[in-house]
């Protein structure tokens, strides 16, 4: 492979070129202000959030309406807008379920990031468990006959 150049990556002026745990940290707390954005509109007494985007007022408390009228700039942050537009793609419903699902996720593993645990270890382990939930919650189904 000799002769091989490295490549060249021009970013725009002003652009944050940060990396490392520093940088973990700041994007589990971007997701988590979106998670928390939306987390009062869950439920039967979820809250009405009032958005003003600058020509015009929105009142909802649907998280898929919130989703798409946030002007997030943060990518990581963007990232949960974009999980949560592809569920109401799917699916057409669980749009904030899976932002929340996502943050506390980011919520519960912020300490092992600050504790200097290594990304790949916390992501096999983040896995594992998602794995185990998914057996238990095959083990605990009931089977249902849709053909009667």
């Amino acid at each position: 492979m000799a002769g091989m150049r490295p490549g060249i990556i021009i970013l725009r002026e002003g652009t944050d070129t940060s990396q490392g745990k520093a940088q973990l940290i700041s994007n589990i707390n971007a997701c988590q202000a979106v998670a928390d954005v939306v987390k009062t509109t869950l439920g039967p007494r979820g809250m009405d959030k009032l958005i003003f985007d600058g020509r015009k007022v929105t009142i909802s408390n649907d998280g898929a309406t919130i989703m798409k009228l946030l002007e997030i700039a943060h990518p990581a942050a963007k990232t949960l807008v974009d999980i949560s537009m592809s569920q109401d793609a799917e699916v057409g419903d669980g749009t904030t379920s899976v932002v929340l699902i996502a943050g506390s996720i980011l919520k519960q593993i912020k300490p092992f990031v600050e504790e200097g645990v290594h990304p790949q270890i916390i992501i096999r382990n983040v896995r594992n468990a998602a794995k185990l939930a998914v057996d238990k919650v095959a083990e605990l189904s009931i089977p249902y006959d849709t053909s009667t």
